[in-house]
């Protein structure tokens, strides 16, 4: 127990030294440090799972993953560390407010970043199912498209391949009704049309006849519109219609499970929505509490340290620091007056040794004069 504590301790920024002669402030910064340490954690496993995304796929996917969700979570966690322990608690309270504004500001940043990647694993399976309606209107979009810009570039074969199908239609109708009327005539059947007199009379063979002549144009005019079919077919293969087609189920959740991290955060922004485009105000809601959530998670450490009163701690970290900089300004005085005094030995060095430089440069003077 008293391993876990000083390790998160050392996770609150404190002197641990310092802190273990204060034992009333040991919970307070107990708490502060587990803070701490379970964001740097989420923000492991948010930043280790959106970079399986953007790797995935991959031989390595889960090993990136690892190693940057290790660096960013150390790395959120180093910087929520180095908020928490820059904030003054011997300043004034509007200074302390001061001190702590931008860090607020940086800690709601951080929030958001580490709550988007959570919130994609949170609605998994809602994003895969707008994913893939999303990935089925693209595909019915892009059919579309190609099948409209088919129309217009072969719009002179296109209508006369309809004509022709008109035509036969039309063509065959007429033969199919011929065909009963001269079965009536045949069989005596008596109509505005027939003359109700039972055999193969002179009629029923001149209506045979024509019907035949009919059905020769027919068969022509049926190869013609499969000739025309055929080429119509053949531009589509080559324009690459034929092989554009909606995706199947599988193919959709295949492609919903590989989909990108950009992809996913489009869809999780989508959920907010209806598919009609209505605002679905619960899904809304939901994402918005749970980012809120990890925003106040990660702010939570600083709003300790400012409601926090000023404690034992506090005060001996400030007893500390003082010491420290009255030391530091001693040593820098007995720097100074060191310095000082080698400067006045070097000077006055200096000029006994210049005065013997004049004595000896007399005598030599005087010497020659002699």
């Amino acid at each position: 127990m008293n391993s876990i504590s000083r390790f998160f301790w050392f996770c609150s920024g404190t002197h641990l030294s310092t802190l273990e002669k204060h034992p009333t402030e040991h919970n307070k910064y107990l708490g502060i440090g587990a803070t701490i340490f379970f964001t740097g954690l989420f923000a492991a496993l948010s930043g280790g799972y959106a970079m399986y995304f953007v790797f995935k796929g991959g031989d390595f996917a889960w090993l990136f993953a690892l190693f940057f969700g290790i660096i960013w979570g150390l790395a959120i966690f180093n910087m929520d560390r180095y908020i928490v322990s820059s904030i003054n608690k011997n300043a004034t309270t509007n200074k302390q407010i001061w001190q702590a504004t931008p860090r607020i500001l940086l800690a709601i940043m951080i929030g958001m970043v580490i709550s988007r990647p959570l919130e994609l694993k949170i609605f998994d399976k809602e994003i895969k199912e707008r994913l893939n309606v999303s990935y089925l209107n693209g595909q019915r979009s892009k059919i579309d498209t190609l099948n409209k810009a088919f129309d217009k570039k072969y719009t002179i074969e296109i209508n006369k391949l309809n004509e022709a199908k008109a035509e036969r239609d039309s063509l065959s109708a007429a033969i199919k009704a011929d065909r009963q009327k001269l079965n009536f005539e045949i069989f005596g059947n008596k109509t505005t049309e027939t003359s109700g007199v039972m055999g193969y009379g002179a009629f029923a063979k001149r209506k045979e006849a024509e019907l035949k002549q009919r059905e020769q144009n027919l068969d022509t005019l049926t190869k013609d519109v499969r000739k025309m079919e055929a080429f119509v077919d053949g531009r589509k293969q080559f324009d690459g219609l034929m092989t554009e087609k909606l995706y199947t189920t599988k193919q959709l959740d295949s492609l919903s499970n590989i989909a990108g991290f950009a992809d996913r955060n489009w869809a999780l922004g989508q959920l907010s929505y209806n598919v009609d485009g209505t605002r679905d105000n619960n899904t809304a809601i939901a994402i918005t509490f749970i980012g809120l959530l990890f925003i106040f998670f990660e702010c939570l450490p600083v709003f300790v340290k400012l409601m926090s009163s000023r404690g034992p701690y506090d005060q001996a970290v400030e007893n500390i620091e003082i010491t420290q900089v009255h030391l530091s300004n001693k040593d820098r005085e007995f720097e100074v007056e060191v310095a000082d005094g080698i400067h006045e030995t070097r000077v006055s060095t200096e000029i006994e040794k210049r005065k013997e430089q004049i004595r000896n440069r007399a005598r030599k003077d005087l010497q020659s004069e002699d």
